[in-house]
């Protein structure tokens, strides 16, 4: 029986719990051939270099298991087109534009930030259910239910509707991991997904274009701005998009960054006692327990050379960006959690211009998820360490986090005189 190939020992599940001896292993050959020819890249440079070459493709018709089908030979719905972020420029780029207006800088530069009072409510809410018990499961009860009502909000998808979305969010989240099926069975069942998602859209996008509100959908359809407005299609591809990855990646960070304080008690402690490390503590976290390990969707549209090694036209590339993150070549003592860590351009985002569109609200729910947790569980630990995992080796993340704690904390009266609490979606399942 043939050895598995490091690779292959990162998708086992077996080992999702702690990577990283197999990422430094993997990374002793920065673009190593797999037996099925994709290239997996492990190492900082290279994989930054290929996030900013254009001759990589980021469209999955270009990857060879679909390059020269048929338009919709793949699964999907030909009146819904792949979202941008699975689109080369100069499409990618004229419809990130779009996206972005509504969503952030230049145009819409307080929505995001604008949030943090809300979220604040929102979390502090959440922590108040907690009062009476003495364990807590911080996926289920916590850092799943924050994130899917702020992209709801966000989007203005109706509070009755939320609990669709979990279904839907499962399924995707399940089309990104490379050890189920092919990839052309996972874009044809991520197609389908999408179509499903995007016929609930359609109503939503209808009843704001009849009432546009202050939400992301109505800005969408009320552009006016270059390139505008955005085609319906595109939209509900966009709208699609932020609903799935907008909140399942931060699930992730949420619940490994609490994982990760709980590991290191004497960090925990200091946030605690100065709120302001919060914001260099989550790029800490985006570098050492990142959301999101690898991306596998790329290929080459010309032959790359690049660490001594070419990767050929038409092949498919996997960035294994955790493994780059933890390159000593690019961060010293990597292995080690430091939130004081400088020069900490690290991957947790990607880079290039596909870098994560929903960072800015990645960011700002991390830190307020985190500092409330901080200041409010009292002497919080762990039930079992490690935590079972999700199987996903691409969306890596905890798929229950048991904490035990004394008490719960007042509310800090710098939280008092937000807005109103919110109900709040949990997962329905065990």
């Amino acid at each position: 029986m043939t050895q598995p190939s490091i690779y292959e020992q990162i998708l086992d599940p077996a080992n999702r719990a702690n990577p990283y001896p197999l990422y430094a292993e993997l990374r002793q050959t920065p673009v190593a051939r797999e037996a099925d020819g994709t290239y997996v890249v492990s190492t900082y440079r290279e994989i930054a270099a290929l996030l900013h070459d254009p001759r990589v493709s980021s469209d999955p018709r270009n990857h060879p298991e679909l390059a020269g089908a048929p338009p919709g030979a793949e699964g999907g719905p030909a009146d819904l087109p792949l979202a941008f972020i699975n689109l080369d420029p100069p499409t990618h780029d004229r419809l990130r534009e779009l996206a972005t207006r509504p969503f952030g800088p230049p145009c819409t530069p307080g929505r995001v930030d604008g949030m943090r009072p809300w979220l604040t409510e929102l979390a502090n809410g959440l922590i108040d259910d907690f009062a009476g018990k003495h364990r807590v499961d911080l996926v289920d009860d916590f850092a799943y239910p924050l994130p899917v009502t702020a992209i709801c909000r966000l989007l203005g998808v109706p509070r009755e509707d939320q609990p669709r979305f979990h279904h839907w969010a499962d399924a995707q989240v399940e089309t990104a991991d490379p050890t189920t099926g092919t990839f052309a069975e996972r874009q044809r069942r991520r197609n389908q997904i999408t179509a499903e998602l995007g016929a609930y859209l359609n109503g939503l996008a209808d009843a704001h274009a009849r009432r546009p509100g202050d939400d992301l959908i109505s800005g969408l359809l009320t552009d006016t701005g270059p390139h505008a407005p955005m085609s319906l299609g595109d939209l509900l591809s966009t709208a699609a998009l932020l609903l799935v990855a907008g909140h399942e990646t931060t699930v992730n960070l949420i619940a490994g960054g609490m994982l990760t304080l709980l590991r290191h008690p004497d960090v925990l402690d200091r946030l605690r006692h100065e709120p302001d490390l919060i914001i260099p503590l989550v790029e800490e976290l985006l570098r050492y327990e990142p959301p999101v390990h690898l991306l596998t969707s790329r290929s080459a549209l010309a032959d790359i050379d690049i660490a001594g090694t070419t990767i050929p036209q038409g092949s498919p590339i996997a960035l294994v960006l955790a493994a780059g993150d933890r390159d000593p070549d690019r961060f010293p003592d990597p292995d080690r959690f430091d939130p004081d860590r400088t020069d900490n351009v690290h991957l947790g985002f990607g880079s290039g211009i596909h870098y994560c569109f929903g960072a800015p609200l990645a960011r700002v729910e991390a830190q307020v998820a985190l500092a409330v947790l901080a200041s409010r569980l009292v002497n919080p630990r762990l039930v079992a360490d490690p935590p079972p995992y999700r199987p996903n080796p691409t969306l890596r993340g905890p798929r229950h986090l048991l904490v035990d704690y004394d008490a719960v904390a007042p509310v800090a009266e710098a939280a008092v005189g937000v807005q109103p609490r919110e109900r709040v979606l949990r997962p329905a399942h065990g």
